[in-house]
């Protein structure tokens, strides 16, 4: 039996040893805790992704009088839906969470970490992760989805809390939680809903509204599950792909210091810190009918759990995958998944974090640790809770 156990802090810390010994199983492996198939090799994983025989099935969880708050926002979230809500969904929002409004932001981002390094800065040091990685995708999507200055500190608490019940195994107290989260978030945004029908603005959320009020088939369930999924998956992510991959520069001090002299590179080293260690762990897709998976027969209704980590280490893919490498090309990593699922916000998460490391890097190319990092407690979140510095 392979020790795949996610609420091991030592598999935690580090599961890439489990990964690869997952990989060279010759079928799949089942997880009974979690009730999955765990798909390890790249391969398998991006064709999962791609292959519509297998899809998002959301189970709303019970009692469902407790749960609703929660579960509304993700029975009508686009993540958990299958064609033709998806596509109708996904194409609303793509038309105005467009590449182009994303690049706007650029030069607003750049300000935005230049800003919050210059405390790092006067103080010789600081926390990368309270300082820069937490507050930078905040003020990011809360930017572009125009919400106040005065209730952004709101956003990060509920994010944490709502997301917390996508562990596979939840921590205690983490019920309670997120459903008082997704309840709070979601009257709040029906508020601002309320607002912008009133005084609409040049910000997304806005157009979002008029979609709705135009009957161009987005409800307002819809626009608050949306505008949750934006602040979550946006957020999220982008947290951890920062604080992992800072820390992974920091022990290839050689890669650190060719990016560092490289700028350039930033577009490709931000792929690579994607792949070299995922900020999301894993992803479930269900058997929408019978199926073969790594050689594994499938009924309809079985889940496999796709390893994100673990296909993006896999050597089958990727020369030398334990190495950082941030030239690295080609670089096809499923850390922003594949298929009709791709992730709508890597356009930004790539923006933030170009900007970020350039920036970072160009004002301190010889940083260091000041303490070991702490690690978050948490499997599917992949993270650090404190990643501290010296400049």
């Amino acid at each position: 039996m392979v020790p795949f156990d996610p609420a091991d802090p030592a598999f935690v810390r580090d599961p890439y040893p489990v990964y690869a010994r997952l990989r060279r199983e010759p079928g799949l492996v089942r997880h009974e805790r979690g009730g999955m198939w765990l798909v390890a090799r790249h391969a398998e994983v991006d064709a999962v992704f791609r292959d519509r025989r297998l899809g998002r099935v959301f189970e709303p969880r019970t009692p469902q009088d407790f749960y609703a708050p929660w579960n509304l926002v993700n029975v009508h979230s686009m993540l958990e839906m299958e064609p033709p809500d998806h596509t109708r969904l996904r194409g609303l929002v793509a038309r105005e969470f467009t590449p182009r409004r994303v690049e706007a932001l650029r030069a607003h981002i750049g300000g935005l970490v230049d800003a919050l390094l210059d405390p790092i800065a006067e103080r010789g040091g600081g926390d990368l992760v309270a300082e820069l990685a937490e507050p930078l995708p905040v003020a990011v999507i809360a930017e572009l989805l125009g919400f106040p200055d005065s209730d952004r500190h709101l956003l990060r608490p509920w994010s944490g809390d709502i997301v917390s019940l996508y562990e596979l195994e939840p921590q205690r107290g983490a019920d309670e939680r997120a459903v008082r989260a997704a309840r709070e978030f979601g009257g709040y945004l029906r508020e601002l809903i309320a607002a912008r029908r009133r005084e609409p603005g040049p910000d997304l959320f806005s157009a979002l509204v008029q979609l709705t009020d135009e009957g161009d088939r987005l409800t307002e369930d819809e626009l608050v599950a949306t505008a949750v999924l934006l602040l979550n998956a946006g957020h999220e992510a982008s947290v951890n792909v920062m604080a992992n991959g800072v820390l992974a520069l920091l022990r290839h001090p050689e890669q650190m210091a060719r990016l560092a002299a490289d700028p350039s590179l930033a577009p490709t080293a931000v792929e690579e810190l994607i792949r070299y260690d995922s900020p999301l762990s894993l992803f479930t897709r269900t058997a929408l009918e019978d199926v073969e998976v790594g050689g594994q027969a499938l009924a309809a209704g079985e889940v496999v759990g796709l390893l994100l980590g673990a296909a993006n280490r896999d050597p089958a893919a990727f020369a030398e995958p334990d190495r950082v490498d941030v030239g690295r090309k080609p670089n096809n990593h499923v850390g922003f998944g594949a298929g009709i699922h791709y992730c709508l916000g890597a356009p930004l998460a790539r923006v933030e974090l170009q900007e970020g490391l350039a920036r970072l890097l160009g004002r301190f190319p010889r940083m260091a640790l000041a303490e070991e990092p702490q690690p978050r407690p948490t499997f599917q979140f992949r993270g650090y809770r404190s990643l501290r510095v010296a400049v």
